[in-house]
Formats: structure tokens, C-alpha cells, sequence
């Protein structure tokens, strides 16, 4: 077959001879392939790739010796130029999705190799083999990483070490995790394991942290809250001029690059703002900070222990009178429209799985100006369909490569009430 397009997961679309969609991993559009019909996928088949019989242009090296098996990434195998491009595509697919013509969508902005500062890798024991590393591509057994071109070196450096560790574990049964965040102090690491730490362990643990020159080492089994078991310096991670202490295994932006594209589009879009700012799915106060500059800003967040740190950041830096925490799971106990109405913007940044349950208030309450951070081009299409219909348009998009050489896309969308921008506009010169 020939390969017409790369869909939404990064594999190469090709048609079967009944016309049917075939899903095959690792070829690119233009490319004339044989490969193999495994099983339906998504309205279509999915396929495994066994030759390449004409190659693209664009087929470059794949920069790691695990591409292909490894699940991390998806298009190592295409040249820069239309690999961010199709980023920006799918970014404009979602936003003409959703109910907005010719959104006007920025070029991608790259982020380079080797700067990924979090990673969240699996552990597995098999007798006396440790593998660490992600899930296979569509699979369920774990790659043990000998390299990784994404990671930041002083994160990747941790691997082996933390391989001998784990192998003389006895609370590492069969299955276990690791998030590692680089902060501005060094490695914060979150092991967790599948059974009770004995003395022996905490033991291995402290020595451990002090031979790797770690921040903290917290532990907690399975999905318990974390313990601090090393803390041998506080975990600090600046945002905006304001240290904070993140909690043990906090969600952070994946690089610092890709924080400060998010940050830029943002301010960008608000620059002189003075009001008040909704911020949902405020986090550690990754854009909080930022957005306390001009504006009050009130700040949900549905983890107690990010609200906390949040909060604690805003009364060391004197911004307690500009910045209100609130801990609230939004999926839940979404704002209602009372609530969001008086806000002269909202700004969130919801996880992949989106806003859904926030959305319709949101849309009811039509605030001036609504920027939707996201790391999901599919959810990001539903939510913004009910700001489509309720009138918005969209001023910007920036599809940002935060997540590098994986399909999927970080992104800032600014959207823009003018109806409620003229409302808003005429109440302020009445109060003046």
C-alpha cells in the first residue's frame, strides 16, 4: 500500500485493497510498504510494518536505539520540518472540529532533546531481571531503557542506579513505579512498590540518596500517600520568581522550555490584565504565579497536598492578598456559571482527559477571554465546541513540542467573547 497521512496516534494511514483504513507504526506519508493486517483498530485495521519498499525524504534516524518497541515515541523517524508541521495540524483539526473555521494556529514551537526534566517510568521484577522503563508500544511489558534521547541527562543518570536498588527491594514484589522531577535542587523521587519497606530497605533507601546526591526519596506502596524517607536537602522549583515546594511526585510542565512557551502565550494574550483570573487546574501554581503579576487570581485544584504548596509559595513571596487556593475536584464540583461570571478571564489547564464536566457552565458564563491549555488535541476539540457555540472565537493558537517525537501535542488556545468584551468594556467606563 501507500501510506496517504499520519493520523492522531503517530502511525502511517495507508488504504487496504476494500478500502479499509490501515493503522502502520512507523511509516510515513509517500511511502510505498508491505506490511501485515493484525487487528480492527479504531475504525480501521492495525498493521505491522515489514517493508519499505519506496522510503520518504523526510525518513531520517531514529535518534534512540528503542524506537519502534519502546512506547515513549512515535515519529523519531521524521525529519523536523514536517514533523512539527503536522503538529500544528492537528492542532488546526481539532480547533475546525470544534466549530471554529480557519483558526489562525501558530508554527510549533520546538523544545530540544535531552531537556525533559519528569519522568514516570514502570518497574518490574522477573526473578532476579529488573526492568525499568515505559510500557511497550500497545503492549503491556516494560522496555528496560539503555537509553533515552528525551531525558535529561541528571534524570537518565538515575536509571542504573535505581535498577540496583530495586533488584535487593524485598517491597518490591513483582510490579512498582518511578516519578523523578529535576527541581532547582536537584532529583525528587517518588519510588513506589507493591509491598511494605523493611528496615533493611529504608536502609538501602537513605543510601540510596546519599550516593545519588538526591534532593528527597519519598516511598509510598501502591497508590498510598507518599512518606519522605531521605530528605537530605527541601525540593525547591521556581515558577515565576516564587520558590515553591512541590509535593512528592507533583505534576510539573515536562520541560522548562515548554513551561516558558505556555507561559509566553499566555501573557501574551492577557498583558495588561488587572481584573480577575479563574485558574482551573491550577496544579503547583505552574501559571498562578505568573498571572498574580497584573491580576487577583483564584486558583482550584482538586490535590490537597499541590493546593497546600501552592498556598504556601503565595504567603512566603507576599502574594496571599492576590492569589486565593481552593482545593476542588472539578470533575466533580465543576464552578458553576455565578461563580465564573464576574471573572474577567479563565484560564485552565486541565489533564488529557480534559474539561468535560466544567464546560458547560463555562460556556453559560461566557467570560471575556478564555485561554484552554492542553496536552489532547481530541479532548480539546469537545471542550471548545461549546465555546464555539457560544459565540467565542479563536484569537491564537500555539501548538507548543513539549512532548518530543510522541504524538501527542501541547497547546495554548486563546479564545474571545466580543459581545461579552463590549459588555464588560461599557460596565467598567459606568464604575469609572
Amino acid at each position: 500500500m501507500t501510506i496517504v497521512s499520519v493520523g492522531a496516534s503517530g502511525d502511517g494511514i495507508g488504504r487496504a485493497s476494500d478500502g479499509s483504513r490501515l493503522f502502520v507504526p512507523c511509516a510515513l506519508p509517500g511511502e510505498d510498504v508491505l506490511a501485515t493486517v493484525l487487528t480492527s483498530r479504531g475504525g480501521g485495521m492495525a498493521a505491522r510494518l515489514e517493508r519499505i519498499d519506496t522510503a520518504s525524504p523526510d525518513r531520517i534516524p531514529p535518534a534512540c536505539p528503542h524506537f519502534g518497541t519502546c512506547g515513549g515515541c512515535a515519529l523519531q523517524h521524521w525529519a523536523a520540518a514536517p514533523y512539527l508541521a503536522w503538529k500544528a495540524d492537528q492542532l488546526r483539526d481539532a480547533l475546525i472540529r470544534a466549530g471554529f473555521a480557519a483558526p489562525p494556529v501558530a508554527r510549533t514551537v520546538p523544545v530540544a532533546p535531552g531537556t525533559r526534566r519528569r519522568m514516570h517510568l514502570a518497574l518490574r521484577r522477573a526473578g532476579p531481571a529488573i526492568a525499568l522503563g515505559l510500557h511497550r508500544a500497545r503492549g503491556s511489558d516494560v522496555i528496560d531503557l539503555g537509553a533515552c534521547p528525551v531525558l535529561d541527562p541528571a534524570l537518565f543518570t538515575l536509571l542504573a542506579p535505581l535498577r540496583a536498588l530495586a533488584r535487593g527491594l524485598t517491597a518490591l514484589r513483582r510490579a512498582g513505579s518511578v516519578i523523578a522531577n529535576l527541581v532547582d535542587t536537584g532529583a525528587d523521587v517518588l519510588l513506589r512498590t507493591d509491598a511494605e519497606l523493611t528496615l533493611p530497605d529504608r536502609q538501602r533507601l537513605a543510601a540510596f540518596a546519599h550516593a545519588t546526591d538526591i534532593a528527597r526519596l519519598s516511598w509510598a506502596r501502591d497508590d498510598t500517600a507518599p512518606e519522605p524517607v531521605a530528605a537530605r536537602r527541601p525540593p525547591v522549583l521556581t515558577l515565576s520568581g516564587v520558590p515553591v515546594r512541590p509535593p512528592a511526585g507533583a505534576f510539573l510542565q515536562a520541560s522548562a522550555a515548554g513551561e516558558a512557551a505556555i507561559l509566553a502565550a499566555i501573557m501574551a494574550a492577557l498583558p495588561a490584565l488587572t481584573g480577575s483570573v479563574i485558574e482551573l487546574h491550577a496544579g503547583i501554581g505552574t501559571l498562578t504565579f505568573a498571572l498574580a503579576r497584573t491580576a487577583r487570581v483564584a486558583a482550584f485544584e482538586a490535590d490537597a497536598a499541590a493546593v497546600a504548596a501552592l498556598r504556601g509559595a503565595a504567603g512566603q513571596a507576599g502574594l496571599a492578598g492576590r492569589i486565593t487556593a481552593t482545593i476542588r475536584d472539578l470533575a466533580y464540583q465543576p464552578l458553576s456559571r455565578a461563580e465564573l461570571a464576574r471573572a474577567d478571564a479563565v484560564v485552565l489547564d486541565p489533564p488529557e482527559a480534559g474539561a468535560a464536566a466544567q464546560m458547560p457552565a463555562l460556556a453559560e458564563a461566557a467570560p471575556p477571554v478564555v485561554v484552554y491549555v492542553s496536552c489532547n488535541p481530541a479532548t480539546l476539540a469537545r471542550d471548545a465546541a461549546f465555546l464555539a457555540r457560544a459565540g467565542y472565537a479563536v484569537e491564537s493558537a500555539t501548538p507548543i513540542d513539549q512532548f518530543l517525537w510522541s504524538a501527542r501535542v501541547e497547546s495554548v488556545t486563546v479564545f474571545r467573547h466580543p459581545h461579552r468584551e463590549q459588555t464588560r468594556a461599557r460596565a467598567d467606563r459606568g464604575r469609572t
